[in-house]
């Protein structure tokens, strides 16, 4: 398998990855967040933190984990991370697709909440700029990770 350089941001510089429990859950649940964007990383690194840094790890896929991927925001998408956001557990050892950002998310809301169909989401959402996510779920999938280099951003 091929190495590629995935960016996780962070006030801090992180050696070794954790997967952790928090009060709120994201778009995949719980888990370790990546991203093949180096400038998403720098977004993330630039939130509420007064130290910023992009971390960034080379990743091995190993074909033996359990690794669920979205290529795009589809029906299958947005009914997994509703259910992920309400605390969903899963079998998968690594998510990959599209994140829903602040904006999605609102969107995500109205959808469950029954304030717009399933339609009026897919208009809305069409017009935001692509993301992508990784998230590492469990101890063999943060194995495919090693640390190589953090940077600080502004």
């Amino acid at each position: 398998m091929d190495k590629i350089y995935i960016f996780h941001g962070s006030s801090k510089e992180i050696k070794f990855p954790e997967i952790r429990k928090t009060q709120y859950t994201k778009d995949f649940s719980w888990g370790f967040y990546c991203t093949k964007d180096f400038e998403q990383a720098s977004c993330w690194a630039n939130r509420r933190n007064l130290n910023c840094v992009v971390n960034t790890y080379s990743y091995t896929e190993n074909p033996k984990l359990k690794i669920l991927t979205f290529e795009k925001m589809t029906d299958e998408w947005l009914d997994f991370i509703a259910k992920c956001r309400k605390g969903f557990v899963y079998d998968y050892d690594i998510v990959e697709g599209p994140m829903a950002d602040d904006t999605i998310w609102n969107f995500v809301n109205d959808f469950f909440s029954g304030n717009i169909s399933r339609e009026t989401f897919w208009t809305a959402a069409k017009f935001k700029h692509p993301t992508n996510q990784i998230s590492f779920y469990s101890i063999k999938a943060l194995d495919c990770l090693e640390f190589y280099k953090s940077e600080e951003v502004k």
